[in-house]
């Protein structure tokens, strides 16, 4: 298979740095749909990510138990429960005021609710959404097969942001292959209708009719939570007025090089999930080819 490739200069140019009239309403609007009791953590650092990738305003719908830890981790954070969140309206997309969503980090994918919240997610949301974590499996099921091919209808992407352990659970059923990386992120998204994001050393990104390879990841991103910032950081993108694969490629991007920065500063051995989130500014600026100090955001 011919993969494509993106150079440095050309991701640079897909950075969404804001206009001197900006607002937090026109640079993005993320609905987080995220978390649970047993994992806040997840809605923290997706949330968190969104925020240092550029989204201007991010709300984090979650169980009421999950609300102290996400307000602790920021306190720029919006957080409602969701029952409150049943009764609002969900923001659509409208011109000058990008919007998407996120569902499915922290979520306990034992849990039918999960399912049924990221059925939800994918039905009433008229904008972008990403699927991570717990709510991957939903997708699984011929009921929400159909929610995702009236979203293409409509319009809206659908990105999924599988490791390969939650790739061949969603290749399984359908009898497709995972030996090959490049082609199963190629298969899985001809056959759930969605761009995929197959995380790994080497990330491979298809909207179904290409496949693209992002191979400067490392070990170091081999730890719990780097997922979900991962996933925070392609929501913000696609918050921002990206196109899928566009946001896909540049997370995926930024996500390696802000890991890459924070073993720099704090060695292979001892980087965390939290430490790669503060070091997304500083890999912002070295795809940009500006000069920052990696300890001003560690």
């Amino acid at each position: 298979m011919e993969l494509t490739r993106f150079s440095n200069d050309e991701l640079a140019k897909l950075l969404p740095f804001p206009a001197a009239d900006a607002n937090k309403y026109t640079r993005g609007r993320l609905i987080a749909m995220v978390g649970s009791a047993a994992y806040p953590g997840a809605a923290c650092l997706s949330a968190r990510a969104a925020e240092r990738m550029g989204a201007g305003y991010v709300e984090v719908v979650t169980d009421e138990e999950a609300f102290l830890p996400i307000h602790l981790a920021s306190s720029s954070l919006v957080v409602r429960s969701w029952s409150r969140f049943k009764a609002a309206t969900w923001p659509a997309l409208r011109l000058g005021h990008p919007v998407a969503y996120l569902v499915g980090s922290g979520f306990d994918s034992a849990d039918e609710t999960s399912v049924q919240r990221t059925r939800q997610v994918l039905k009433r949301a008229k904008a972008p959404v990403v699927v991570d974590g717990g709510g991957l499996d939903a997708l699984v099921a011929e009921k929400t097969a159909r929610i995702v091919a009236q979203r293409v209808e409509d319009g809206f992407d659908t990105v999924i942001t599988p490791h390969m352990g939650e790739a061949a659970r969603l290749a399984k059923p359908l009898g497709i292959s995972t030996e090959d990386p490049a082609q199963l992120s190629l298969d899985l998204a001809r056959a759930y209708q969605v761009v995929v994001l197959l995380k790994g050393p080497v990330s491979y990104i298809s909207d179904g009719k290409k496949a693209i390879a992002m191979d400067k990841g490392s070990s170091v991103l081999a730890k719990a939570g780097t997922g979900d910032v991962l996933a925070g950081m392609v929501s913000a993108l696609l918050a921002q007025g990206l196109s899928a694969c566009d946001a896909c490629i540049l997370a995926a991007t930024l996500h390696a090089y802000a890991g890459s920065i924070a073993a720099k500063c704090i060695g292979e051995i001892g980087v965390i999930a939290s430490d790669v989130i503060g070091a997304i500014g500083p890999a912002i600026d070295e795809l940009d080819n500006v000069e920052s100090a990696c300890n001003q955001a560690l």
